[in-house]
């Protein structure tokens, strides 16, 4: 095998740990023989001092490197199955045991020693209780279909016991711990070059070899659960059930890699957590609440829609003066009667009800951050708007694919970001559509054929 290989093969943190644990406790167990040799000598203080240094560095290699070689054994059931955090009851009552303990080896007394071996014992059977309580339970998350932003909705969270005869009790589903961006420390292979080679010469040695670097971190998704759900009591191979209110601020993607399953049961002095696998994602649609800028441009862009489409069809656009090229079927005999002159019936044409939605996706730096979300919250609420309107609806987009209809087009805008700057004024198809169009360009940019049979919305405005 090489090198390279088998630098491949070694889990250098591992090896860390391993070799911080055994020197951790090599000093514990030599304080521990000189704590013998100062009490037989009868200097207590001495005694006392190594004594409790036995102990810490017994205490911290085994809070700091057991744990984490534990989850690298072979049974992977084992090795992933639970994290631990101390409560601050537990500190209390460790600190109380470490104290016995240590007043117990000072004075030999094995009334003490009793007391200590009771205490660690109620510790060991409040982590088998707790395991006991975490295992064999399911976890289900049931979503809505569609959400906006800035909108409740209920999910349904399902825990599940699969045991036939133990019930779980006090158990929490807790999101998991997210990690911010920034850096972090990480090992990178390199090589190992001597001399530092020059161009045209060669290294008279080249070692593969390992260096620590800085690495940056992403920021993951926002997650869907960002508050932990309290079941008392789950009895045996039954399930619970509890909504959980789900409300998002922004548009955008949002997923949940995994829950954990978290417990204080029985004595509180640890919570154990067990994360269980669980894959979520939704899209959360773009706010379609009435804003001022819709209350404002609503009313003008109908208007202009219906003087389009009005022609003669089925339903009712208005009632009008005749005209002498209008059909006598028209004429409405109420209204004439009680204005006493001819009035007519004009219809809009149902075939032509055809309205085209055109964002036109700025280039950043063209809107600030609060008027880019303006126009998409706008385009979302105009395209809802008309969706339930009877309205045959078109959308066109920069990178815009064609399909399902309104939520394509709202799943679109969920993502949006600035773009490239590339117009699709340009490429619009010339049919009957009635074109609204929201865009960032200058007056004087605009193509002629866009602004015939358009309703023209400048978010730079």
């Amino acid at each position: 095998m090489r090198w390279g290989e088998l630098l491949k093969s070694v889990e250098r943190e591992a090896w860390v740990r391993f070799f911080i644990a055994l020197f951790g406790l090599t000093f514990a167990f030599a304080a521990a023989l000189f704590s013998t040799a100062a009490r037989e000598s009868g200097n207590l203080l001495a005694t006392a001092v190594l004594a409790s240094s036995a102990l810490v560095l017994a205490a911290a290699v085994g809070i700091a490197t057991v744990p984490y070689l534990a989850r690298r054994v072979a049974l992977r059931r084992v090795r992933d199955a639970f994290n631990y955090d101390v409560t601050r009851e537990g500190v209390f009552y460790l600190a109380l045991t470490l104290l016995i303990a240590i007043a117990a080896l000072n004075t030999g007394n094995n009334l003490l020693f009793l007391v200590v071996s009771a205490m660690l014992g109620a510790v060991v059977v409040s982590g088998v209780a707790s395991a006991r309580v975490l295992t064999g339970l399911e976890l289900d998350l049931e979503l809505p279909a569609h959400m906006f932003a800035r909108q409740s909705y209920a999910a349904v969270l399902s825990l599940r016991n699969r045991r036939r005869f133990t019930s779980a009790l006090s158990v929490s589903v807790v999101p998991p711990v997210r990690k911010k961006a920034g850096s972090r420390w990480a090992w990178r292979r390199t090589v190992f070059v001597f001399p530092k080679s020059e161009e045209g010469k060669r290294a008279w040695i080249r070692w593969p070899d390992v260096t620590l670097v800085r690495v940056p971190v992403e920021a993951p998704k926002p997650g869907i659960l960002d508050r932990p759900v309290y079941f008392p009591f789950v009895p045996a191979r039954q399930a619970a059930k509890s909504e959980v209110e789900l409300r998002f601020e922004s548009r955008g993607r949002y997923e949940q890699r995994g829950l954990g399953l978290a417990t204080r049961f029985p004595f509180s002095f640890l919570v154990k957590t067990r994360t269980v696998p669980i894959a979520r994602e939704v899209v959360v649609y773009p706010s379609v609440s009435t804003t001022e800028e819709l209350t404002s441009v609503l009313p003008l862009i109908t208007g202009e829609f219906e003087s389009h489409v009005r022609g003669r069809g089925y339903d009712l656009y208005r009632i009008r003066d005749y005209a002498p090229e209008d059909p006598v079927r028209h004429i409405d005999w109420k209204s004439t009667a009680k204005s006493g002159a001819l009035k007519v019936r004009e219809f809009t044409r149902e075939d032509e009800r055809r309205l085209r939605i055109v964002f036109d996706n700025p280039a950043p730096g063209q809107l600030t951050p609060e008027r880019y979300e303006l126009g998409i919250q706008l385009a979302a609420s105009l395209a809802w708007h008309f969706a339930a309107e009877n309205t045959e609806l078109t959308f066109a987009a920069p990178g815009y694919i064609a399909g399902d209809g309104v939520y394509g087009f709202l799943g679109y805008l969920a993502d949006a970001q600035p773009g490239s700057g590339q117009s699709v004024l340009e490429s619009l198809p010339v049919t009957g559509d009635y074109n609204v169009v929201l865009t960032a360009r200058e007056r004087g940019t605009i193509p002629t054929s866009v602004w015939q049979s358009s309703y023209i919305l400048f978010l730079n405005e």
